[in-house]
């Protein structure tokens, strides 16, 4: 089992950025695949970017590519989504994910974070 907690969400004008994190305890961080998701107010919660175990591989979704980086730290149990580039449609509550097998199906999901984004 394994329990996440996100930091750093807040506000943030149009074009600016951000970085939210994600704090892991419990099992041995290395062992899952880390991913961050997201849900708007009315919208399904989507896939906005994954990293896999030992950090070798990122996915990300179409909407976030060449805008957003997520990477992982290790030795911190940590892992980051660092977000440049914001537009008002990333406004969403941030999620943090590990999964065992596939990071598009979590086990485990933090609390979230307020991620918005002004015009």
């Amino acid at each position: 089992q394994v329990q996440l907690v996100e930091s750093g969400g807040g506000l943030v004008q149009a074009g600016g950025s951000l970085r939210v994190s994600c704090t892991a305890s419990g099992r041995t961080f290395s062992a899952w695949h880390m991913g961050w998701f997201r849900q708007a107010p009315g919208k399904e919660r989507e896939f906005v970017a994954g990293i896999n175990k030992n950090g070798a591989s990122t996915y990300y979704a179409d909407s976030v590519k060449g805008r957003f980086t997520i990477s992982r730290d290790n030795a911190k149990n940590t892992v980051y989504l660092q977000m440049n580039s914001l537009k008002p449609e990333d406004t969403a509550v941030y999620f943090c994910a590990a999964a065992i097998l596939v990071v598009t199906k979590p086990n485990y999901w933090g609390q979230g974070t307020q991620v918005t984004v002004s015009s």
